[in-house]
């Protein structure tokens, strides 16, 4: 893209998730990697920034160097080309140790090229008015926690990462990878993220959203007990029929009554809710036993056929089950010689 490297500034604050800030780093390196094995320079310089110079302490054992301070549009210096700001396990109670965050993202992002925020990062850009009337990712557990604060925002539960005109979001920490090689491709083409990808031993563009990743954690975010009782209970019998009118019976209501109580609760139908757990221990099934047949992992999920299965598969992670369990399953040769 140019021969100065692009200046990108991951931007960290006490109590900042490590691997959110670790992950897109390794990515911008592997790239420069890449791009000095075909006598190339650099494309990326990479700075940690905090308010002030010096180590700042992770969500782990390990603290960050920040190297370069916070400083806005107009207040000197030349502002990077792309920042990065990180996410944290307690938003609120980051917003409330970092509030100078919000008013230095309000002043900066007009400034420059890209404004990124991972993870829950996103709350400072929100605080700050960016998002408002812009469409934003997060992560899936302080979803609707943005969503309620923040009404201007259209919030997507389930995407990996957004681009909404020069301001990007991203899902919850590993999602973190995905937006960095998503910029990669963007500044230096899709060969070169590509190679990045394999590298780290991800896909360039991960099949499916981040739901596919709560479902259990789902049926424990609900306060109903009953509506908690049948979630449980249909996790545990998930090769059995699953219909509406059998989980409306097991709580003992009308299934009229039962399918809004569930969506009122639970954010979804039950039939989404049903399918969402079969994919995911199917997935698990793929991932551990390389060996069963899918016609067996189909019935074992409470799917009809072989041919059911994949059409889950390919409709929800755009690649069919034999081609996953090739790409996330243990190798039989590993599981027997443990």
């Amino acid at each position: 893209m140019t021969a100065t490297p692009l200046s990108v500034h991951i931007v960290v604050y006490p109590g900042f998730k490590a691997l959110e800030a670790v992950g897109p780093l390794s990515v911008f390196d592997y790239a420069n990697v890449h791009l000095a094995r075909r006598g190339r320079p650099a494309g990326y310089a990479v700075s940690i920034a905090a308010r002030e110079r010096g180590p700042v302490r992770s969500d782990t054992l390990m603290a960050l160097e920040a190297t370069e301070a916070l400083v806005a549009g107009g207040d000197g210096g030349a502002p990077p080309d792309t920042v990065l700001l990180v996410g944290s396990r307690d938003i609120e109670r980051a917003l409330a140790a970092s509030p100078g965050i919000v008013e230095w993202a309000r002043r900066a992002a007009p400034c420059v090229r890209r404004m990124v925020a991972l993870c829950s990062g996103c709350f400072f850009l929100a605080a700050a008015g960016l998002l408002d009337g812009r469409r934003a990712a997060t992560h899936w557990g302080v979803a609707d926690l943005l969503r309620q604060r923040h009404p201007a925002i259209e919030v997507d539960p389930d995407a990996i990462y957004v681009r909404d005109g020069h301001l990007w979001t991203s899902a919850g920490v590993t999602a973190g990878i995905d937006l960095a090689l998503a910029l990669v491709e963007e500044d230096f083409g899709h060969a070169l993220a590509l190679e990045v990808a394999r590298d780290l031993v991800m896909y360039l563009k991960r099949p499916g959203g981040q739901s596919q990743f709560s479902v259990q954690l789902a049926s424990q975010a609900t306060a109903h007990r009953g509506m908690k009782a049948v979630q449980d209970w249909a996790l545990q019998h998930l090769a059995e029929p699953l219909s509406l009118q059998v989980l409306a019976a097991r709580a003992a209501m009308s299934e009229r009554h039962f399918r809004r109580v569930f969506v009122q609760e639970t954010g979804q139908t039950p039939s989404a809710f049903v399918e969402s757990a079969r994919l995911e221990e199917a997935r698990r099934l793929l991932e551990s036993q390389a060996t069963l047949p899918l016609k067996t992992v189909a019935a074992r999920v409470g799917l009809g056929s072989e041919q059911a299965l994949r059409h889950l598969f390919v409709r929800h992670l755009g690649i069919p089950p034999q081609a996953y369990r090739e790409r996330f399953g243990v190798p039989a040769r590993l599981r027997t010689s443990s």
